[in-house]
């Protein structure tokens, strides 16, 4: 049995307790949540990896390693998220809970609290600067990432599509940052934007598992939290996304593939927060299962592409559709793909259909608490969204979901931008 808690520790920050007895671990999450900007995003995403490399008190990686092996193998991770218009420094701590350790002495709960927010909040500094060392090495790591991004096709051209939709807004921004404003980016200035950003950003701490000792206290008497200041949380509460009219765009990029990948990218115009979940189960029906549309039309019918499928963008309004196919049936997949939006449109679908893709849902939906991190970014999300809603609420919502509420969805529906990935040879062969 799962039960949730939220308790506000300081103005703009907030505890948010799991109580489980469903696993051996206890999780420990921290979320720095701040607008996405050009400015920042950069910096933003070398934080994150500088403050992995050391704080004050364990100042290397290696020594991180050794307290968190002391702590029974405790295990240390992070990572930056793009959220709607929100940019997220994700930093997570799992430990074994006290119940199955030899010594009752211990206290690896608060031992794993104290060692993470060491880690974000008391990071490693030499004369008031972030180190010169680390610096240059996660600039390094940050420029392969990002001159690696082709690598996946796939995901790339799903990416590509979001800048073209999104160009000059922040949405629209590479979650790792550019690489001009990498190499301008010096440990002083670096260090002085940290602490700003410390200082005005929402600050989420989620703590899930078998949790019977007092952990709002744990954190009030904790050093690094008695050291933040209450703050404004600076933030973007992701809602309904009004969309403004857009022409649809085609954009063609080339490459050395082998396989052709095409991402459509949809606007939806919502009237109210219910037709998100409309929208989940058009989605659905549309491309999200191996029933959907999509897959069954596109892939297994007319043989057109050897990926298909679609997701809904809850926090920006848009469905994405995406499929890899051989670059000579491009106009051939693109008409039966605007023929499966057309078909929705007109209530070409079955009660059957309905339920098949409600099956899903729910059925996610279900099993969201069978991972501890899945359950946290469950209610993360929902803080982002400021719609405080149960599992069972969540399930009903789908449930009731009509084909009427279905129809109005594929009716505003409106394409904005067709991506397309080819061969560099393609181009060359069509002249």
């Amino acid at each position: 049995m799962m039960k949730y808690k939220e308790i506000g520790i300081k103005k703009g920050i907030k505890l948010h307790l799991i109580q489980t007895d469903k696993f051996k671990t206890n999780l420990i999450a921290v979320f720095l949540t701040l607008p996405l900007t050009q400015e920042n995003v950069t910096k933003d995403a070398l934080i994150s990896a500088i403050l992995r490399r050391g704080s004050k008190n364990m100042p290397t990686l290696t020594q991180i390693n050794q307290e968190l092996e002391e702590m029974y193998g405790a295990s240390f991770d992070c990572g930056i998220d793009k959220t709607g218009d929100n940019h997220i420094l994700k930093f997570y701590l799992e430990s074994i809970n006290d119940k199955f350790i030899p010594n009752k002495n211990e206290n690896i709960l608060k031992q794993s609290i104290d060692k993470l927010l060491e880690i974000i909040f008391n990071p490693l500094t030499e004369n008031n600067k972030f180190s010169e060392e680390y610096l240059m090495q996660e600039k390094e790591n940050i420029k392969r990432i990002i001159n690696g991004r082709t690598d996946n096709k796939a995901l790339y051209a799903y990416e590509r599509c979001i800048e073209e939709m999104y160009k000059d807004k922040p949405y629209g921004l590479y979650k790792y940052g550019n690489i001009k404003d990498l190499e301008n980016i010096n440990a002083k200035e670096l260090y002085e934007y940290y602490k700003n950003m410390i200082n005005e950003c929402k600050i989420d701490i989620f703590v899930s598992g078998d949790i019977k000792i007092d952990t709002e206290k744990m954190l009030i008497e904790n050093e690094n939290i008695r050291n933040l200041k209450e703050r404004e949380a600076n933030y973007i509460l992701n809602n309904i996304e009004k969309k403004e009219e857009a022409k649809e765009t085609e954009v063609t990029e080339e490459m050395d593939v082998i396989q052709g990948k095409i991402v459509i990218g949809l606007d939806l115009t919502l009237n109210n927060v219910e037709q998100k979940y409309d929208a989940l189960v058009y989605n659905a029906i549309l491309g999200g299962t191996a029933n959907s549309k999509m897959f069954q039309e596109v892939r297994e019918k007319a043989s057109l592409a050897y990926t298909a499928g679609s997701n809904y963008s809850k926090y920006k309004s848009n469905i994405f559709i995406k499929c890899g196919i051989e670059i000579k049936n491009y106009q051939k997949a693109l008409k039966i793909i605007k023929k499966q939006l057309k078909d929705m449109e007109d209530g070409n679908f079955s009660e059957e259909d309905i339920a098949n893709a409600k099956k899903g849902i729910i059925s996610t939906i279900k099993s969201i608490d069978d991972e501890q991190d899945t359950e946290i970014t469950y209610f993360f999300g929902q803080e982002l969204s400021g719609e405080k809603i149960s599992i069972d609420e969540y399930i009903k919502k789908i449930e009731n979901v009509t084909k009427e509420n279905i129809t109005k969805i594929a009716k505003s529906l409106k394409i904005n931008t067709i991506y397309f990935l080819k061969n560099i040879e393609t181009a060359e062969e069509g002249k």
